[in-house]
Order: C-alpha cells, then structure tokens, then sequence
C-alpha cells in the first residue's frame, strides 16, 4: 500500500505551519480531495476520508482495493471553513467523510449541486436545508470563497427535470487567485470556452480515463487534462483521481509527457503533500 508523503500528526503539523500574507496551499488528501489554504480559511473539495467503499464492494465482483493509506482522520479536520462535494458518488459524497467533518465543524457550509440537495440531504441524514445548493452558472459567496459553479460531464453533461446539472466543477476565486476543481469530467463542447474567461492560476484534473470493463463513470484521460489546461491557459495544473482503487487508476506519466510536450507548467503530488502558490515565483516545480 502506499504511504502518504505527510499523514496525521504531520500532516497536520504542515497544514498549521503554512503561512502566507497573500499566497495559497493546497494538499492532496487522495481520489479527488484537495484542501485549500488561505490567510487563515479553508476550502476541502470533494473529500473520501475514509473506507466505505472497500467495505460495502468487499464481498462483490467489483472490489474497491485501497492503494493508498489514509491520509488523516476527517474527524481531525477542525478548522475547515467550506467543504464541496461535486456530485453523488460516494468518493466525491461520502457520508462517513462528512458526517465526521460536520461533527469536528459546528459552522461546516457544505456546497452540492441544487439536483443533488436532497438526495446529498438522505445521505448525511440532515435536512436539505442545512445545506448551500448551486447550479452550473451561479455563483456563492462561502467566507472569503467566491464560489462558481460550472457544467461537468461524467460521461455526459447530465441535468434533472428542471435543467440543473448533476454533475458540476468549481471555480474558486479568492484574493488574486483563481482554482479549479473539476470535479468528474470528461471534455464536451464548450468547456474550454466557460473556462478560458476565469485566468485559471491552478486546476486540479482527473487522469484516470474510461475503460467500459471498469463499469464505472469515465474522466479526461492524462493526455486530455495536460491539453485541456493548456488550452485555456492555466498557470498550474495537478493532476488527481489516482491511486486509491487498483480497478480505477492511472499513471500519471501521460500526463506528464503531454505538459512537456505543451510547456504547460504542472505538480504531480503524492497524497499528503502540498504546493504553495508562492511557487509560482520561484519557478519550483516538478514539472517546467
């Protein structure tokens, strides 16, 4: 199994330590999960914590094997201002996760698409109204997050009964900065036109593909999330959606190939470890 390069106690020391006037960090906590740090705010996208989804495949024709160790106890997360999930499935909405983080945050806003409220609502076994709906061309202002909501397609762009999409990504924006969380997606028409507009200074992509014999969603493939980030022209681009189930994971190699090829600037994190906008400046990377 792999070991996250911070965990717990360390983690946790690293994510106190960090410390910037008017720069960000991130840390990629596995699967989709990025926490995001500035002044003294934090933003958790799309957090899988913990391991329900090995328990409740254990025993089917669909094993969800953990690669990766867990990074740290959601119910460790005290300080975390806004938490987001991006669509239904359960390692973008997971119970476990967010129950606990709720428990640890009396004052925990948590963002989900307006199609999902209630059935997110089911799930946490909290009424609908203790959480912030968005849909694809609104925007929420969370603490000091400016929040974005915009189209995602896994596999398809997908919407309810009254047009609200099902699956969506976000654009924060706070201070100067401007991140993207992608959430699931795969390319569709449009996307790099809802996207370019924004100035992009980090995207956080899925590389992990689609392979029908994995019987689940597909995502942008490597290849795909180094030219998407490129083309609407990102600063920065870490790729994710990796290393936690041995049925649904990738390499990161493509991906990097492909930015190489581009000249597009971009991390490849391990879980548990941070980047710092501050980066930018310095011209720090482990790619370009």
């Amino acid at each position: 199994m792999i070991t996250p390069k911070l965990a717990h106690d360390a983690l946790l020391q690293d994510i106190r330590d960090s410390s910037a006037e008017d720069d960000f960090s991130v840390w990629w906590l596995g699967q989709s999960g990025f926490l995001i740090k500035w002044q003294n705010s934090f933003l958790l996208f799309d957090p899988y914590l913990s391991n329900s989804l090995t328990r409740k495949y254990a025993d089917t024709d669909k094993p969800h094997v953990r690669m990766t160790e867990l990074a740290i106890d959601p119910n460790r997360l005290d300080f975390v201002d806004v938490v987001t999930s991006s669509h239904n499935h359960t390692d973008h909405l997971d119970g476990e996760t967010l129950t606990a983080l709720r428990s640890a945050n009396p004052s925990l806003q948590i963002v989900v698409p307006a199609a999902n409220q209630q059935f997110a609502a089911d799930r946490l076994e909290v009424e609908a109204s203790c959480l912030l709906p968005i849909d694809a061309g609104q925007s929420r202002m969370v603490g000091p997050f400016e929040l974005l909501a915009v189209p995602a397609a896994h596999e398809t762009v997908e919407r309810d009964e009254e047009g609200r999409c099902k699956f969506i990504g976000l654009i924060a924006k706070f201070g100067s900065w401007t991140v993207y969380h992608s959430g699931d997606t795969m390319l569709f028409d449009g996307i790099e036109d809802i996207l370019k507009p924004h100035g992009i200074d980090l995207a956080l992509l899925p590389i992990n593909g689609r392979a029908p014999e994995r019987r689940v969603a597909g995502n942008l493939w490597g290849r795909e999330a180094a030219e998407l980030a490129a083309n609407v022209g990102t600063q920065v681009v870490i790729p994710c959606h990796y290393d936690m189930f041995e049925f649904n994971t990738a390499t990161p190699v493509e991906f990097v190939d492909v930015c190489h090829k581009l000249g597009q600037r971009h991390q490849v994190l391990e879980c548990g470890e941070s980047w710092s906008s501050a980066m930018l400046a310095s011209g720090k990377f482990n790619g370009l």
